[in-house]
């Protein structure tokens, strides 16, 4: 490098740190005490440097585009309610010297020991209370102390296997903990997309800067849970609280991630003790579940009996030891921010050493003493009546100055100490570090917290190298949420030597063994069944709401005969070929869209991202398109992403069980509705280009021409569009294409017989196989609709209740 090359970066570095000024008396992680840039960041900033404002907002653009393709997001709240909103990443990431990680790592590793020993008193022997370190009722009174599992050891052995910790780095550079998560920890999914995101983003600099990798991590964590199921054929499973959850879309991240069922309560049931599975093949046994779900709600049997969320009778297998819980029921007690101001004290008595990472200074506001010290100190510090919640963009609750606090019915702070003192928890203000944001071409310092993620693994707890940071959008601490405007940021722990690349892939080595046959909850079952059936209904919509438009461009009669029938036969499907881009049918997008997000898991991001696509193309449409040739063309745009997304499914989905329920709901769809079909548009009374339309409709005109060289009728396309079993758009083709499906399903053939549903199916099909062209009479394809419809039914009563 030239001296005018150098001269040249060192500038660049200069322009980019202009506007940045950290605060006095704050701590920052770019630059150290003396304004120098610390060794770790250097690099980095020397890559970023060299970019043009232009090449960073096209970069930034890229990660941001992932994120969308990706579908992460996350639900933010207003007066108006709630709404999805694009995941807000800060694109620089929170870099951090692997020397400084390994202190942290220890630190928290020393945490997550002592709360294993503090959750197992709580539920044992109980000598923390009996002995004075911690009052009982603070305990007791506590909503998450369960006492349904006081005496209950879980079957691991263990309380405590995922854990993640809020941390920030004081003033005086200090890290300090935050905040503890035990319950349902949260933002190990949006970390990895973080990663992702930011890793494209800086797609050069990542591959060689030694960045920690995430994935070991994850790997190990996953071969621990698998390996808690013992010697049995049983499964691990994550249960979430399900789609309307603010974090659904990490369960479902993680479990396809990790290769994890993804459940809700409903999919299962406790039999003679034994966690089972609700499957498409009859009850199967689950010994490990990783839950998403706060503990009170996750058994209406023992614990709240208002939850709609849980399954009856989970304490009672807990209790048998069947099953493993991550983290056990019970667990939420250790997230009382008040056990944080005797956390030091315990972990001296029980250990016989100090806290390696202090807490926030926190006080129990339930004592005489600690009430007088919170009124002479007030001015430095919060009072919070409300416990944080378990999101990594949630507030931290309703926290203000306690010199600042207005007590309801216009009480003095100590009145409502005096008596609501054991719901306050007084904490010391803390100044949290800043980091860089690019903020209008420039770097800006801005306050951030990490949270931090541990797991317990063969060789005990292991401690994500990296993590999830929240940033604020001023210099404001308490604005680090997403709610007020806050963002995230990836967390890079950079060492001196390279790091190795580790996937979720079965390491080299080890024996290959086949894994487990996947099995399919009878919930995830009917979901792909109506997904398939309301793609295939968009798409019959889509092709009729193209003739009905086509046709009245040529005549500018929405009344002639044909349009009027066309027009008719939409409508009795709920759409209403009077609105350019009717709202039916994007009642039947949005049905889609929700059948295929409550099966995430289970969905290619191709395929997820193609329905999306669809769904917001017809929206788009709907404040443009005009009625005639202009809605014809757009029937065609929205016809050819349907039959994209379609191809994908079918070309990339595993052909299993899941496929089959899929490919059985598109099939009944389309049989029906060809069925219907041809009962209105081959009916002698028809206005005069029925049969066309039917063709049209039935994508089937070219296969007339060429197989058919006689004029058109009705036998004709009937033939071709009911009967030809060569012909995919006809009803007997998707008739045997169902009973094919049937035949790979479990429960299929019983004691050597056929089922029940296989007989329907086999009985519908061999009827419309025996019928000529002249036998299909309207009054017939009306029934046979019927007994196509009715199949729907039977497959519920066999596999999906």
């Amino acid at each position: 490098m030239t001296l005018d090359q150098a001269t040249g970066e060192k500038e660049s570095v200069y322009s980019l740190l202009a506007a940045y000024r950290p605060l006095a008396g704050v701590a920052d992680e770019l630059l150290d005490a003396s304004g120098a840039v610390r060794p770790v960041w250097q690099p980095f900033l020397d890559h970023l440097s060299r970019m043009t404002p232009d090449d960073i907002s096209q970069r930034f653009a890229r990660g941001n585009q992932y994120l969308r393709d990706a579908g992460v997001f996350f639900r933010h709240y207003g007066e108006k309610g709630t709404s999805e909103r694009e995941w807000p990443l800060s694109h620089i990431p929170v870099v951090i010297d692997a020397k400084e990680w390994r202190q942290i790592a220890a630190g928290l590793i020393q945490r997550a020991e002592l709360l294993e020993d503090v959750v197992a008193d709580l539920y044992g022997p109980n000598r923390l209370v009996g002995e004075g370190y911690l009052p009982a009722c603070m305990i007791g009174k506590s909503a998450e102390w369960l006492r349904p599992l006081v005496g209950v050891t879980p079957r691991s052995g263990k309380f405590l296997h995922f854990l993640a910790f809020e941390i920030g780095r004081g003033p005086d550079g200090t890290w300090w903990v935050l905040g503890d998560r035990t319950q349902a920890p949260s933002g190990a999914g949006f970390a990895l997309e973080n990663r992702v995101a930011t890793s494209r983003v800086f797609n050069e600099f990542f591959a060689r800067a030694n960045v920690h990798r995430l994935a070991g991590f994850f790997r190990r964590f996953r071969d621990q849970l698998l390996t808690m199921r013992g010697e049995t054929e049983s499964r691990v499973a994550i249960l979430t609280p399900g789609l309307m959850n603010d974090t659904y879309f990490e369960h479902a991240y993680i479990a396809r991630y990790l290769g994890f069922m993804l459940l809700e309560g409903e999919d299962l049931t406790v039999e003679n003790g034994e966690l089972m599975v609700r499957t498409v093949a009859g009850l199967k046994p689950a010994s490990v579940l990783w839950r998403r779900l706060d503990a009170a709600w996750s058994d209406p049997l023992e614990l709240d009996e208002t939850s709609q969320l849980g399954t009856p009778g989970l304490v009672e297998a807990v209790r048998r030891g069947s099953v493993t819980l991550i983290n056990a029921l019970g667990a939420g007690i250790l997230e009382t921010r008040a056990l944080l101001a005797f956390l030091p004290r315990i972990c001296e008595g029980l250990r016989g050493e100090p806290l390696m990472l202090p807490n926030i200074a926190t006080w129990w506001c339930g004592e005489e003493s600690v009430r007088r010290y919170v009124a002479e100190n007030a001015g430095r510090m919060l009072i919070s009546r409300a416990l944080s919640t378990d999101l990594p963009f949630a507030a931290s609750g309703e926290d203000v100055t306690a010199g600042d606090f207005t007590c309801p019915n216009g009480g003095t702070l100590a009145d409502w100490m005096n008596t609501r003192g054991e719901e306050l928890i007084g904490q010391e203000a803390v100044t949290l570090s800043t980091t860089p944001a690019y903020i209008n071409g420039a770097l800006v310092p801005r306050p951030m917290s990490l949270r931090v993620f541990l797991a317990r693994t063969a060789e005990g707890w292991e401690a994500m190298c990296g993590g999830f940071a929240r940033i604020g959008n001023s210099q404001d601490a308490s604005a680090l949420a997403m709610q007020a405007g806050g963002t995230a940021a990836d967390v890079w722990v950079i060492g001196s030597q390279p790091t190795s690349t580790e996937t979720l892939l079965q390491q080299p080595g080890t024996p290959y063994l086949r894994s487990q046959p996947g099995i399919l909850p009878s919930r995830a079952a009917d979901n792909l069944f109506w997904l398939g059936r309301y793609v295939e209904r968009a798409e019959g919509a889509i092709r009729q709401l193209r003739a009905y438009h086509a046709r009245l461009a040529e005549t500018d009669d929405p009344s002639s005969p044909l349009v009027a029938a066309i027009g008719t036969f939409l409508q009795s499907a709920n759409v209403d070929p009077r609105e350019t881009i009717p709202s039916g049918l994007h009642t039947i997008l949005n049905s889609a869209v929700f059948s295929a997000s409550k099966v995430r898991d289970r969905f290619s991001v191709d395929g997820w991202l193609a329905l999306n696509d669809l769904a917001l193309t017809a929206a788009r449409m709907r404040e443009t398109v005009i009625p005639g040739d202009d809605a014809a063309r757009a029937m065609g745009v929205l016809l050819r992403k349907i039959t994209g997304f379609s191809g994908l499914v079918h070309e990339n989905m595993y052909h299993f069980t899941g496929w089959r329920f899929l490919g059985i709901g598109r099939s009944l769809e389309r049989a029906n509705a060809t069925a219907r079909l041809l009962s209105v548009f081959t009916d002698p009374s028809a206005p005069e280009g029925a049969l066309e339309l039917a063709l049209e409709v039935g994508d089937s005109a070219m296969s007339m021409n060429r197989r058919y060289a006689v004029a058109l009728s009705s036998n004709a396309v009937l033939d071709l569009l009911a009967l030809d079993t060569n012909n995919p758009r006809s009803i007997l083709y998707q008739l045997g294409e169902i009973k094919d499906h049937l035949s790979f399903l479990p429960g299929a053939h019983l004691h050597g017989q056929l089922s029940a549903l296989s007989r329907s199916v086999l009985q519908v099909h061999t009827s419309l196989a025996i019928s000529t062209p002249e036998t299909l009479t309207p009054d017939a394809l009306h029934a046979l609709s019927g007994e196509i419809a009715s199949l729907s039914v039977g497959l519920n009563e066999a596999y999906t209740r």
